[in-house]
């Protein structure tokens, strides 16, 4: 049984233990919140609805042009609006809504954001356009060659840049609305 700096047991103390920290007048203190926080934390609720709106759109728009569903686009990457970026920008927003935009937990949402939307537009778009390169090369090799008979890559795998500008408006809007509608998710 584990005990405490006093001796007292720390059995039930452990359970529904997400620390939450509050400012003080003498400094921050940590106390522990429930688990039932998890559906009242704004940030964690706004990167959710930010990607599953921008997947719904990715798959409805493929309906409307295609004429059929596509379930793959539900939780693949590539496409208009980029999920990703959607989702980093709505955790930085509502990180910063909530805490403030010049405290530590904002910086780290911000770098995380810029450093996944760089990576959507840099190295992930230009693995895709080389598996295009190559899966074009592999359809025009001689049929008795070992890889004639090789699986596709994927191609869709990186953004455009105005996907990654469509995704982080989809998920500035979003946090915004859900920080408006359910308010600043602290709880004292």
């Amino acid at each position: 049984m584990a005990m405490d700096k006093i001796g007292r047991s720390t059995a039930g103390m452990m359970q529904d233990s997400i620390p939450k920290s509050t400012a003080t007048s003498t400094g921050t203190t940590t106390s522990y919140a429930s688990s039932s926080s998890f559906l009242t934390n704004n940030p964690l609720m706004s990167a959710f609805v930010a990607f599953a709106i921008a997947q719904a759109f990715k798959f409805l728009s493929s309906w409307y042009k295609e004429n059929r569903w596509d379930l793959k686009l539900l939780v693949g990457s590539g496409g208009m609006p980029s999920s990703h970026s959607a989702t980093v920008t709505a955790l930085a927003v509502a990180v910063g809504l909530q805490e403030g935009f010049g405290g530590s937990l904002f910086a780290i949402a911000l770098i995380l954001a810029c450093v996944v939307m760089y990576d959507a537009t840099g190295v992930r778009l230009h693995a895709g356009r080389q598996a295009e390169v190559l899966n074009q090369i592999v359809c025009e090799l001689p049929a008795e060659h070992p890889l004639a008979e090789s699986r596709p890559l994927r191609e869709l795998l990186g953004h455009t840049p105005p996907q990654v500008v469509a995704g982080a408006l989809l998920g500035l809007f979003t946090a915004t609305f859900i920080h408006l509608i359910c308010g600043s998710g602290v709880q004292a």
